[in-house]
């Protein structure tokens, strides 16, 4: 009889049971790129001053910049009334207000990201990031040098070995070092990052889209001879420049001059072919700029 019994147990709400509070911030762009910052204490501030607990030492930064709060409710943050405001996944945080952040979310402070990550290995989700960290452009959000390197290397091989076309355009935002001395280097992170989301709409998946350096951006195109690489070249630069670019309630002005080069048998390796792109691109510069030279 006494095997047939229900025992009766006392089982807690999933409301009322402790959440995992292990959480951190990780600089994916800016100084220190790549350290960590563990979120265990239940307040963190972030701001210029040397007292924060999280201290971002630029002149865009506020003294007392932003607050974080960790509690069983999760992981927020606050504004602190910051002269340049504090942004989750670009979307800036009200002052005196509060946000929730989830994992994955990208925190702006001044000219630093962080990437919020939070769950039950943290260690493991750390070097996942500084992983992506080698391949992907923090500010950006799209591929690096390093990885451009890697990838340019590898479309040469294969294009050598299929006998198959590959194009390369190498962009550059005209006039970049105006835009940073009118409206700031705020200003200007935030053209080289919307202008590679507008960009990315027009990149296949089998290109490969980079920030080459600085204001400089290149697309290698495999299996794209160079009559349609010029279509897509020009398709890109009348896309940027209608494109409304605005910060501070200030419309900015942007164009590209782009280069466009293809393989050619005298190419013996891929530096031969970005500087045949990279050459018709000073060519786009000197003659006029937002224009696209082949």
């Amino acid at each position: 009889m006494a095997q047939n019994e229900t025992v009766v147990t006392a089982i807690s709400k999933i409301s009322d049971r402790p959440l995992n509070l292990d959480a951190a911030l990780v600089v994916i762009y800016g100084e220190d790129l790549g350290r960590k910052y563990d979120l265990k204490a239940a307040e963190v501030i972030i701001g210029r001053s040397s007292k924060a607990d999280i201290c971002v030492d630029q002149e865009s930064v506020s003294r007392n910049h932003a607050q974080i709060t960790n509690s069983k409710k999760g992981v927020r943050i606050r504004d602190m009334g910051s002269t340049n405001g504090t942004f989750v996944n670009d979307h800036a945080v009200e002052d005196g207000g509060e946000q929730e952040l989830r994992n994955g979310d990208l925190v702006k402070i001044g000219r630093t990201i962080f990437k919020f990550i939070a769950g039950g290995n943290i260690e493991a989700a750390y070097h996942d990031e500084i992983y992506r960290m080698t391949t992907m452009d923090g500010l950006t959000q799209v591929h690096n040098r390093r990885y451009f390197d890697e990838q340019i290397d590898r479309e040469l091989s294969r294009s050598r070995r299929y006998e198959r076309v590959l194009s390369l355009v190498m962009m550059d935002i005209d006039h970049f070092k105006q835009i940073n001395d009118q409206h700031g280097h705020l200003a200007g992170d935030y053209v080289l990052k919307q202008l590679a989301s507008t960009v990315r709409t027009r990149i296949r998946r089998e290109d490969v889209f980079a920030r080459y350096g600085g204001e400089e951006f290149a697309v290698i195109l495999p299996e794209i001879d160079l009559k349609s690489a010029k279509q897509f070249a020009e398709k890109v630069r009348q896309l940027v420049a209608k494109q409304h670019f605005s910060f501070d309630k200030q419309h900015i002005p942007v164009t590209l001059s782009l280069g466009v080069a293809v393989l050619k048998p005298d190419h013996r390796e891929a530096g031969d072919l970005v500087r045949a792109a990279d050459e018709k691109l000073y060519e786009a510069k000197t003659g006029g700029r937002n224009r696209v030279c082949v």
